[in-house]
């Protein structure tokens, strides 16, 4: 018996080819990074941590992880645990009930062989680009990023957080 094709009652939303083909890249842009965390023997959270580590340094709390990663916290915390326990990071008393989170040498000796070698090449796509481009690129996403979240806060009339902690750009100039 062939199950009958369902369709949409009500009259969808047409999706742009800017959409679509927006919504194919991050896709696969994020599918890139899984496979990576993958090929390193990581999970995609401890991925995430230690490049968030690396790009922060040691010291930092599981709240600046969860906001910059948009992982749920627990996740976080599940991940920090298990890295913990594999010898990877120790945890230090911080203000209040936050604990700090460093590497230990052998998470340092990790990070080295699987972090460092990855935002190498991530340099190396942007080397791909001129100066212009780049800042073009990230400019662009930027805009997309603000009138997105303006958009889907008018939707469900309350203001949508903004996750990037670092929102400057680091000093790009546009």
């Amino acid at each position: 018996m062939y199950m009958e094709e369902k369709k949409i009652t009500a009259a969808a939303p047409s999706m742009s080819a800017y959409l679509t083909e927006f919504n194919r890249n991050y896709k696969e842009v994020n599918e890139l990074y899984h496979d990576t965390a993958l090929h390193l023997g990581l999970s995609d959270s401890a991925f995430d941590i230690l490049y968030h580590l690396c790009e922060n340094g040691d010291g930092c709390q599981q709240k600046d992880i969860c906001a910059a990663t948009c992982i749920p916290k627990q996740t976080i915390h599940s991940s920090i645990r298990n890295l913990e326990q594999s010898g990877y990071l120790t945890l230090a008393r911080g203000r209040g009930r936050g604990m700090l989170i460093s590497l230990t040498d052998a998470g340092r000796e990790l990070v080295q062989k699987t972090i460092f070698p990855v935002i190498q090449r991530e340099n190396e796509a942007f080397a791909c680009m001129t100066p212009e481009e780049c800042r073009q690129m990230l400019a662009l996403q930027a805009k997309y990023t603000k009138a997105l979240r303006t958009s889907l806060s008018a939707l469900f009339q309350t203001e949508l957080p903004a996750h990037a902690t670092n929102t400057d750009m680091k000093g790009i100039s546009l």
